[in-house]
């Protein structure tokens, strides 16, 4: 009773299974279908709708890069120190030494305070619309005039 099977060799590349030949063995969506986006994927698109909505009214905005980050980092350059405050769901960096403006909305912030799809792209129009205001100097409400209607 004392059988001992040799290890097998592993060939190259990741081990797609476990030992007793099950685990994933494909993608569980095709590629085509919304499944097989990732998260990061889809917030990226819902900030690129707002922007295309707001680009038929403002075609200025196709100057100004729009940015997704997980989160918003703590710059020591800047000597920012931590607060009470809340963090922020978007910035803006403006144009400077041949680069162009920025406007930067933080998904995970974006996130955590959506329950659905629904909620999370108007939150994300909220802050695209506002950021826009911020780097142009004007009202929310003159940048899109559906702001902060439900």
């Amino acid at each position: 009773m004392d059988n001992r099977v040799p290890p097998r060799a592993t060939g190259p590349g990741p081990r797609r299974r476990d030992r007793h030949g099950r685990g994933m063995r494909g993608p569980i969506a095709p590629p085509q279908v919304p499944l097989a986006a990732s998260r990061a994927d889809a917030f990226a698109d819902l900030v690129q709708d707002s922007v295309e909505r707001l680009e038929r009214r403002w075609p200025q905005l196709a100057d100004i890069d729009f940015l997704v980050l997980e989160v918003p980092r703590l710059d020591a350059r800047a000597e920012q120190v931590w607060s009470d405050e809340a963090v922020p769901l978007g910035g803006v960096v403006s144009a400077r030494d041949g680069q162009r403006a920025r406007v930067v909305v933080y998904r995970r912030p974006v996130e955590i305070r959506t329950k659905g799809r629904d909620e999370r792209a108007a939150l994300v129009h909220e802050v695209v619309v506002e950021q826009v205001a911020e780097l142009l100097g004007l009202t929310p409400e003159t940048v899109d005039p559906r702001y902060g209607e439900d």
